[in-house]
């Protein structure tokens, strides 16, 4: 098995779902726009900047999640998907994922942001395998915390580390799409490391490092 692993947000995504799922809530009344606009764009602004505390993060993200049953989540993310991640889509995004299946490669997602949002994104993408981060279930319900190890930063590689043993694989000649460089301790783990429209961090690591550098965007 070769593994060609994408980051979803502004990788695979011309934008970011997570942030997105954000303002999604605050248009259609679901939350305290002003208070969860502000902390929302916050909290992304620190994401950029690499100082994000995860698991604070995640408790403000899941925590509309605690309040409602799961068909009327699941009606507001079948909106979501429509309105916010539908215009996201790239056709090279698209190309590029056709590539690599021609390859015979076996396609993964990881990504920082939950499965809630991810898994149908991921369905759509036709990619089988994804690396999120779990949001805690119980008796149906959410409750607000992440179980297990955010897929984020140096959490990427450990949440793919339990992966490859549970499958019997390895890295071996496995590539790596990223924008960022909260995702440099994975690129550096694999032998194709690709930054994909990166940010600026990013870029002067792959140049200084000879990584191949290319864009998704129209």
């Amino acid at each position: 098995m070769t593994l060609a692993i994408f980051d979803l947000d502004n990788t695979l995504l011309n934008g970011d779902s997570d942030h997105a799922w954000g303002e999604f809530l605050v248009e259609e009344g679901m939350v305290d726009a002003e208070e969860y606009k502000r902390a929302n764009d916050r909290f992304y602004e620190e994401y950029l900047n690499g100082e994000l505390d995860v698991f604070h993060y995640q408790r403000f993200v899941l925590a509309p999640l605690t309040r409602h049953n799961m068909d009327e989540l699941e009606r507001w993310r079948e909106a979501f998907m429509a309105k916010k991640v539908q215009p996201m889509m790239q056709d090279k995004a698209a190309k590029l994922l056709a590539d690599h299946r021609e390859q015979g490669h076996t396609l993964m997602i990881i990504t920082a942001t939950n499965r809630f949002i991810t898994e149908p994104i991921a369905e759509l993408m036709g990619i089988e395998h994804l690396i999120a981060t779990e949001p805690e279930l119980v008796n149906g319900k959410f409750t607000g915390e992440v179980a297990g190890t955010p897929s984020f930063q140096e959490g990427k590689v450990e949440r793919l580390n339990d992966w490859l043993a549970a499958h019997g694989e390895s890295l071996e000649g496995a590539w790596f799409y990223s924008d960022s460089h909260n995702d440099l301790p994975l690129l550096r783990r694999v032998e194709n490391p690709v930054a994909v429209d990166p940010d600026p961090t990013l870029e002067k690591t792959a140049v200084e490092n000879g990584w191949k550098v290319m864009s998704l965007r129209v």
